[in-house]
């Protein structure tokens, strides 16, 4: 197999990592994404990855509190996926290493550009774990946000949905999946592919998002080697 794309960033949402258990960490799961991580690195692909919270904290569903502290907590919950994936990937062989955009030095390094790019091309894989470090941004903006920084060229976005629709499937049975969309369709048309700061972001820096679901065995890889799965967002 060969690889379309030398650099990739890989989003995976906390409920994907939950599996079916919705809630806290699906350890088969992890031991799938650290497997279907290294299969990419061993193509010589450098792997970037930022981890969503979903699957211990959903701040937005708070009605009495602080939106500011409801997405602080948040950002820890993505620390907690990130070191868990952090030991997962590390357990098959990868090296590995976590950057956090709010410092916790005893656990993991502070987000530094430069460095995050010397483990890239080092062989290690990163992972971006607090989000942007700024309330009232997800981590789907701190996917594009990293991709753009660390000259991604492609976000592959592990989903537990296998790609873009034109409606939620689970609640419309008539929702159709899209094979192919542009930027500015998944605005115009509000498609839930990420959130509108996040698609907007990567369609001025030219960022195509290749959509999939996680679940399925060797995903990752067919997405890395641009085999026709699930939706691609240019």
């Amino acid at each position: 197999m060969e690889a379309k794309y030398k650099r990739v960033l890989l989003k995976i949402s906390g409920e994907a990592l939950a599996g079916d258990k919705k809630v806290g960490i699906n350890e088969e799961m992890l031991k799938k994404v650290a497997l279907q991580v290294k299969e990419v690195t061993e193509l010589g692909v450098e792997v970037a990855v930022v981890v969503g919270g979903g699957n211990f904290w959903r701040g937005r569903t708070s009605k009495d509190m602080d939106r500011a502290t409801a997405d602080y907590i948040g950002m820890l919950a993505t620390c907690m996926n990130a070191l868990s994936l952090q030991d997962a990937i590390e357990a098959v062989g990868v090296p590995t290493r976590v950057q956090t955009a709010i410092e916790m030095r005893e656990v993991a390094e502070p987000y530094v550009r430069r460095k995050a790019m010397s483990h890239l091309e080092k062989g290690k894989v990163v992972i971006f774990g607090a989000g942007t470090g700024n309330p009232f941004f997800s981590t789907d903006t701190t996917a594009a946000l990293r991709a753009a920084e660390i000259d991604a060229e492609v976000i592959l976005l592990a989903k537990n949905i296998d790609g873009v629709y034109s409606d939620d499937p689970a609640t419309n049975p008539d929702a159709v999946k899209y094979d192919e969309v542009t930027h500015q369709e998944v605005l115009e048309k509000d498609l839930k592919v990420m959130d509108s700061t996040a698609a907007a972001l990567c369609r001025d820096n030219n960022i195509a998002i290749h959509v999939f679901g996680l679940s399925e065995e060797g995903n990752v890889m067919k997405a890395v080697c641009g085999e026709k799965i699930g939706t691609i967002v240019r």
